[in-house]
């Protein structure tokens, strides 16, 4: 079978070829394949190899000539608030007093303050705004984005931001996984009546798995927030409808959110910088997969997840973002790369398994993207470095200059190509 478009010349290829979700030791295990190339068919990998690829050439096929750039699956940042109104840049200072992050949100700041915002910007001003920085995350290498609702907490908004998700997973070149996030935070209409709020979001829940919006339900389960029990009874709601689950757990309190969704049978248990070495040892005997942010940790300047500790306890992690507007304000995912390599004190290979299959994984997607083998959605980046390494080394700049979605050219010489879905 011949190929519509060949890359070519490629320094080295770096992959997972693990079965996912990749654990413990396993984390470190990558493929490279030096001068190789990959043929494509359609949207999917017809070959990854080395040497001679004449036989997949018809008069029709593209080549591109990598020029000794590396090549890797496009990046997977599985946990993002994509879709909000506003900025929070008056936080800064406070946050960098010292003023406690859930001090702020207790004063009608933080979640609250973008609930505020949210509700009141039109459906085309949030479209607008979450283009711009999923147009920003596709430059720097990511293809997929898992995106939180979440800054509505109510219906009306909740349902306005999935569906702006819907139609820039519609038009936009980036795929979206969409997650429900009404327990991000209580309202301030129901604040002092918590378990009322609970009671209408499981009301709600009936109504978002009929709009066909989503699969996923995610709690922020932390003191003065939704606490154990509390989470517990959302998420078991949500389980009753079928809908997969996700958790914030344990980054500011240790309260054990990271074994409730062990226990629940979570896709991913989000945060973590305070979890328990009980509930770790949890995770190691589960698949469920611990999503590390450390953008987080370094904008908030609070400590990292212990990912080193996980690993060598055999647990599967990914590495996210969390790109929000008041604790993760940035779409530059090779920092978040970097700051991981730095802070968490991880591998080169280790931080690609955690970007690329295991993220693909707990969205649910590993049989079709996440690795660069044949079959697979050609989702592809290529990098102007040298190896795997000096993408990490080398920090705080864009590496990549182009990008394939899917078979489609979408990023040229740094330059974003506008091709749509």
């Amino acid at each position: 079978m011949t190929a519509d478009l060949i890359i070519y010349n490629i320094r080295k290829l770096y992959t997972s070829t693990e079965k996912a979700p990749v654990k413990g030791n396993s984390m470190s295990k990558i493929k490279m394949i030096s001068n190789a190339f990959i043929a494509i068919k359609d949207e999917t990998i017809l070959e990854v190899n080395s040497g001679d690829f004449k036989n997949y050439i018809n008069f029709s096929t593209i080549l591109i000539d990598a020029n000794h750039k590396i090549c890797l699956p496009g990046f997977i940042d599985s946990h993002t608030h994509l879709v909000h109104a506003g900025s929070r840049e008056d936080e800064f200072e406070k946050l960098k007093k010292g003023v406690p992050y859930l001090e702020i949100l207790k004063n009608g700041g933080g979640i609250l303050g973008t609930v505020e915002k949210t509700r009141h910007t039109t459906f085309d001003q949030l479209f607008n705004q979450a283009n711009k920085s999923l147009d920003t995350m596709l430059s720097f290498g990511v293809t997929t984005v898992e995106g939180k609702s979440g800054y509505g907490l109510n219906l009306e908004t909740e349902l306005k931001q999935l569906k702006v998700m819907h139609e820039l997973n519609r038009k936009h070149p980036v795929d979206i996984i969409s997650t429900y996030m009404g327990a991000h935070a209580v309202p301030k209409e129901f604040s002092h009546s918590k378990n009322e709020y609970i009671q209408k979001m499981k009301e709600d829940l009936v109504y978002i798995k009929s709009s066909n919006l989503t699969n996923f339900v995610d709690v922020f389960c932390e003191t003065g927030v939704f606490e154990i029990e509390d989470s517990r009874e959302i998420l078991q709601a949500a389980l009753d409808l079928d809908f997969k689950i996700k958790i914030h757990a344990d980054e500011i309190d240790s309260l054990g959110g990271a074994g409730l969704g062990v226990e629940l049978g979570a896709t991913s248990v989000d945060h973590l910088m305070a979890i328990s070495d009980k509930d770790i040892r949890s995770l190691a005997n589960s698949n469920t997969i611990a999503n590390i942010l450390p953008g987080t940790s370094f904008y908030l300047n609070k400590p990292y997840a212990n990912a080193r500790k996980m690993i060598d306890q055999g647990c599967a992690i990914s590495i996210s973002s969390d790109y929000n507007p008041g604790s993760c304000p940035t779409e530059n995912f090779q920092l978040i790369c970097q700051l991981s390599a730095n802070h968490l004190k991880i591998s080169p290979e280790e931080i690609l398994n955690a970007v690329t299959i295991n993220a693909a994984y707990h969205l649910g997607i590993s049989e079709r993207t996440g690795s660069l083998e044949k079959g697979k959605q050609a989702d592809i980046i290529l990098l102007d470095v040298p190896n795997l390494a000096y993408m990490f080394y080398h920090f705080g700049i864009n590496h990549v200059t182009d990008v394939i979605k899917k078979g489609k050219i979408v990023v040229k010489n740094k330059s974003l190509q506008r091709r749509k879905k």
